[in-house]
This record gives structure tokens, sequence and C-alpha cells, in this order.
């Protein structure tokens, strides 16, 4: 985050049936370049953040779950609005204490910038990382 960034961060889905509050700094920003992620987001990646769940809290409704085993072989789940289907952040399953919010549902997306990448062996082979950052060809531990 920047310093003139200011929490809560808010967000929400695209109809606006969902809206959310991040109440602390996320841990890291990063893109994912796994095929499932860039199926779902029409895109070569996604970009999340990573908060701890206590720092999360939803307003207005409820997304409904979506289950599925990742890549890695883990079980994940993916929360949507029951609505317009936006993907608004994802847990592991059973929860493992972290949101993993969905970049693009922010409604500031000035500040992020990502400095992790997972998956870099399905990225797009057009896609330059910045030398510095931390990438993984899988998932990460």
């Amino acid at each position: 985050m920047t310093e003139t960034t200011k929490l809560p961060l808010t967000g929400g889905c695209l109809c606006g049936y969902i809206r959310y509050e991040v109440l602390e700094a996320p841990r890291s920003v990063y893109t994912c370049h796994c095929t499932d992620c860039q199926h779902l987001t029409g895109s070569a990646f996604s970009m999340a953040l990573t908060v701890p769940e206590a720092g999360f809290r939803l307003k207005l409704a409820e997304p409904r779950s979506l289950e599925c085993v990742a890549d890695s072989g883990r079980v994940k789940l993916r929360w949507v609005c029951p609505g317009c289907g936006c993907w608004l952040f994802s847990t592991g399953s059973p929860s493992d204490g972290t949101r993993r919010v969905l970049a693009g549902t922010l409604d500031d997306t000035s500040w992020l910038r990502p400095t992790k990448h997972f998956w870099v062996r399905n990225k797009q082979p057009w896609i330059t990382l910045p030398e510095n950052d931390q990438t993984f060809e899988t998932q990460p531990a």
C-alpha cells in the first residue's frame, strides 16, 4: 500500500449486491498465472491481495461458494456474487485464516503493485516480470 492509501479499503461486485471492507493492510499483492485463473478472468492472470480473515468484513449480503480443486491439488473455495457471478475472494477449504481478495473488485486500484507471481510456468510468453519480484513455478508452500 502507498502512504496515501487509507484503510478501510472498500470494494464489491459488479451489480453492487455485495460490498466489503478490508480493515488491515494487505500482507501481499500477487498475480496467479495458473490456467484456472486465466480461464476464470478471461485474461493472462488474476491479481489478488492477501488479508487476514479478521481484517475482512462483508457488507450487505453473503456470497455463494464454488468449491474446486486447484492445479496444485488443494481444495479451495471461490466466493462469488449470487446475482452477477463476480468472483470476489478465495479461501482454503477449510479456511486457512486468509482471504485472497480479487484486486479488480477494489474501488481504488491505483495503488496496486504485485510483487509475487505464482504458476509462472503457465504465464503467457509476452509477459515480462520485474527482476526483483518473487516468482514461483507453481503454488508456493
